[in-house]
């Protein structure tokens, strides 16, 4: 390892684009709160004027939580767009470099897919802005969701053209290191088809005219079913190399890249039963959607105990979150708090609540959402601190590219 007095950002890798990632999922975890605890009759998610209404009627605790909610949506959806925006310029300068070529020819050449899956984070983001600071967004609703559609299938096209452009190389040409292939890195692209996904869903969940809500459910599923496949199929690849030569120290965090993919693949699975209970008559019970949420919770609690045994043991954070080393991988820990805490939120409201075994915001309600509200702290502190190292001013630290 080399001592540089760089910053660790100065040496660009695709997986800075979890950055962006990463504090666009806080701010969907800030959204949380108002989807579930701001009253909003008329329509599935709350807008403007339903957080306006709940701060004007509401007590001094539903003032302060949505004060915090706003402030974290606007602190973070700026942080989201503004690290995108550094990464698209330094991934075009990064395209243009020798680097790229002999990157192009290992296993890390799939990191690429965080590019579409940093846009399909954004434009989740951008829609949230609107319902939270636009009036009357939700009488024009229905027009945006046609150019939402092209948006996220434009972002599809490019994932699977950028996924083509590694499947067709390896496939072909052969090169891919099953030896270096011990985490679960290749993971990654059904994250971002999964987030592309979630997207097409909206439709489904939310717009009033059935041609837009069957066309969302079928590009969703298509995407589901894609994201689907991709992870099943790289997680076998992966174990198969982990056992045979252990995990990888610097690529540890992808072991729990499955957590933000199930609460993804969960929160598209929901919009979809939304739209076909609204439009096609499918009606599900609350009782259907405790046992999914409790299911999807069981496997993202299952990968975090074993992603954290690996990184313990592995001494994990002493090396890149506290020690002298860094690594842009490290920003894979901050999806799956993230998506722990979402997927938790939808898991008390949607199914404890709604099933009728809790009371909203009654003892036990607090309890658990309490496990979710310290997930989001804890992401919070870790974006932080890892915008510091990475970003913050220079200093000689030991610098680790992930592969």
């Amino acid at each position: 390892m080399t001592q540089t007095a760089q910053r660790p950002s100065d040496t660009y890798a695709p997986l800075y684009f979890l950055a962006s990632v990463g504090a666009g999922g806080i701010a969907v975890s800030f959204f949380m709160w108002l989807m579930h605890w701001v009253p909003h009759p008329g329509q599935p998610v709350p807008v403007f004027e339903d957080i306006h209404a709940a701060f004007l009627g509401g007590g001094a605790l539903m003032r302060g939580m949505i004060v915090a909610a706003v402030a974290g949506i606007a602190i973070f959806a700026f942080m989201n767009l503004r690290l995108l925006v550094w990464n698209l310029k330094r991934h075009a300068q990064w395209r243009r470099s020798p680097g790229f070529a002999s990157f192009s020819k290992t296993n890390a050449q799939s990191q690429v897919l965080a590019l579409p899956l940093a846009l399909a984070m954004a434009i989740n983001v951008m829609f949230i802005l609107g319902m939270v600071f636009v009036p009357g967004l939700w009488s024009v609703v229905e027009y945006l969701f046609p150019l939402a559609m092209i948006a996220f299938l434009a972002i599809g096209v490019l994932a699977f053209r950028l996924y083509a452009g590694f499947l067709g190389r390896v496939l072909t040409e052969g090169g891919f290191s099953c030896a270096a292939n011990n985490n679960f890195g290749q993971v990654l692209p059904a994250f971002a088809f999964a987030m592309v996904g979630v997207g097409l869903a909206a439709p489904a969940a939310l717009s009033t005219v059935p041609a837009f809500a069957g066309l969302g459910l079928i590009l969703s599923s298509f995407f589901l079913m894609t994201a689907a496949l991709i992870a099943v199929v790289a997680m076998v690849l992966g174990f198969r190399a982990m056992m045979e030569h252990g995990a990888n120290p610097e690529t540890a965090p992808t072991l729990s890249i499955i957590v933000p993919l199930i609460a993804v693949l969960g929160i598209l699975s929901l919009r979809q039963s939304h739209g076909l209970e609204a439009h096609f008559g499918a009606a599900s019970s609350a009782g259907d959607s405790l046992v999914t949420l409790t299911r999807l919770l069981s496997v993202q609690v299952l990968f975090l105990l074993f992603a954290g045994l690996i990184l313990i043991r592995q001494g994990y954070a002493q090396r890149f979150i506290f020690g002298r080393e860094n690594s842009p991988g490290s920003y894979a820990l901050v999806c799956p708090g993230v998506g722990f805490a979402v997927l938790l939120h939808f898991f008390v409201n949607k199914g404890l609540v709604e099933a009728g075994l809790i009371a909203q915001f009654g003892p036990v309600f607090w309890a658990v959402t309490a496990l979710a509200l310290v997930s989001q702290a804890a992401m919070i502190w870790l974006v932080l601190q890892l915008n510091r190292r990475h970003f913050g001013a220079p200093r000689a630290l030991d610098a680790v590219a992930a592969e």
